[in-house]
């Protein structure tokens, strides 16, 4: 694929400059994408401030019917999204198909929202000074979004801007991961298709450096930022006082408790932590097993992995384990664990680079203070600890900077309240680990993980301000 330009105001506009678009399993170039800059990012914030009268005013059951549109044309393009995901993020072609499920799930669920308007009567009666009163609140929405996103779900993150943002009738400008444009390039053409009004939402590339135009710009009134802290935490500080959310890194933890059902845990462990390399902010990377079990849940996972998870080819079905996206993210990676290692971590299992891709790789004996446990890895790579009791393993999960999601593997109901209670993350997944996410479900994080919740009405609710009206009956 070799899209003729980015899409602005319900247009293809041709661009002075190109960048390479690079397969990350075999270091060729895939195509060559119109790279914007300053001028398209200026008429990009134009047609959606321009449009945003008319989206606002679009009545909820024309905003489904559109979003409907778009769910079809991705069905009807899913086999073209999957490859395309696969050619340009390098993800295992399994797992591509399933993101472009995700994605017609998004845009469904999103026009299942537009036709509620979400609000409430208010009791104002229930104080004397009340009587006589009648109220409703009603959300609205913001106008301008700025919706910057990552390049490990070119399609479904993406789709979690896109798809609340027209449900809610705000208008969006979408600035796609440098390293994976052309898939949602290929959204932009089933916008296209399925009749959503020109400059409502709209597609840019541009160099990271001139993403500060997006969010300084009065006429944006709100970021939508998912993609690493560093960037994130800088784009708050130039967004004043602009509404801004942010999903950031992970370092998920999980706990096997003496209790697990260690045969449900341990695919569920692998899978979380190395499908599509561990380029998840919500990838397994911590595992606290409780010390009656660690001998046998260490044995059962490293079993699994040498078994089940394969390394290669994201093209090839089998294969779980694809590239990273580039070189230097290898290189990172490697470097981390050369250095965990010499500060006397044990590999259990995996280490090896093979071509573009790291083997799915467990340690044990890795200090909490190393890079490996206390930042985001962004890789497959699992490390496995002790503890003695379930207040230990809950302390060490908040143990780190982070906190998007975690997992807790018990039978003990009792303890699965007492984790949701104390554990410092947006979600707490019981008996399954904190890969999972469904499209409906409030998705976010807090501490370095950033603030405001994704998911498909919880992110309208975000792009959106609730206003009262009040009415004296006498």
């Amino acid at each position: 694929m070799s899209p003729s330009g980015l899409f602005i105001g319900g247009k293809w506009i041709g661009t002075a400059e190109t960048m390479p678009v690079v397969d990350p399993y075999t270091g060729e170039e895939l195509a060559r994408a119109p790279l914007g800059g300053p001028a398209e990012i200026e008429e990009a914030i134009t047609a959606a401030h321009g449009a945003f009268p008319g989206a606002r005013s679009t009545p909820p059951h024309r905003r489904a019917e559109m979003l409907l549109a778009v769910a079809r044309g991705i069905e009807a393009r899913k086999d073209e999204f999957a490859k395309t995901i696969v050619s340009e993020a390098g993800k295992p072609i399994v797992f591509a198909e399933g993101e472009t499920a995700r994605a017609i799930m998004t845009f469904t669920a999103a026009a299942e929202e537009a036709r509620r308007q979400h609000g409430e009567v208010l009791d104002l009666d229930a104080f004397p000074s009340g009587e006589g009163h009648f109220g409703i609140a009603r959300r609205f929405p913001l106008g301008v979004i700025a919706g910057i996103t990552p390049f490990n779900f070119p399609l479904n993150l993406v789709a979690h801007k896109v798809a609340p943002c027209v449900a809610s009738g705000n208008t969006m400008v979408v600035k796609l991961a440098p390293k994976t444009p052309l898939t949602g390039l290929l959204l932009a053409r089933v916008i296209e298709e399925a009749g959503i009004p020109a400059g409502q939402v709209n597609f840019v590339t541009c160099p990271n450096e001139d993403v500060a135009r997006l969010v300084t710009d009065d006429r944006v009134k709100m970021v939508s930022f998912t993609g690493s802290p560093a960037v994130g935490w800088k784009l708050k500080e130039a967004s004043g006082r602009k509404r801004i959310t942010l999903e950031l890194g992970g370092n998920a933890g999980v706990i096997l408790h003496e209790d697990a059902d260690l045969d449900a845990a341990i695919p569920l462990v692998a899978s979380g932590g190395f499908a599509s390399a561990g380029q998840s902010c919500i990838s397994v990377q911590r595992v606290f097993i409780h010390e009656s079990r660690y001998d046998e849940a260490r044995s059962r996972l490293v079993a699994h992995v040498r078994e089940s998870i394969r390394t290669g080819d994201p093209r090839e079905r089998s294969t779980v384990v694809g590239p990273m996206i580039n070189a230097a993210a290898l290189e990172q990676i490697r470097g981390r664990i050369d250095a965990a290692l010499a500060a006397g971590a044990v590999m259990a299992c995996g280490g090896r680079t093979i071509g573009r891709c790291l083997e799915a790789t467990v340690l044990e004996n890795v200090a909490p203070e190393l890079d490996l446990c206390a930042k985001e890895a962004f890789a497959p790579i699992v490390t496995l600890h002790r503890y003695r009791d379930f207040e230990e393993a809950l302390a060490l999960v908040n143990a780190s900077d982070f906190g998007l999601q975690a997992g807790v593997f018990t039978r003990d109901l009792q303890l699965a309240l007492r984790a949701f209670e104390a554990l410092d993350t947006g979600g707490v997944l019981i008996n399954q680990t904190p890969t999972f996410r469904v499209e409906n479900m409030p998705y976010g994080g807090i501490k370095m993980s950033g603030f405001g919740r994704e998911g498909v009405r919880y992110a309208m609710e975000e792009m959106t301000e609730i206003k009262s009206l009040i009415i004296r009956r006498s």
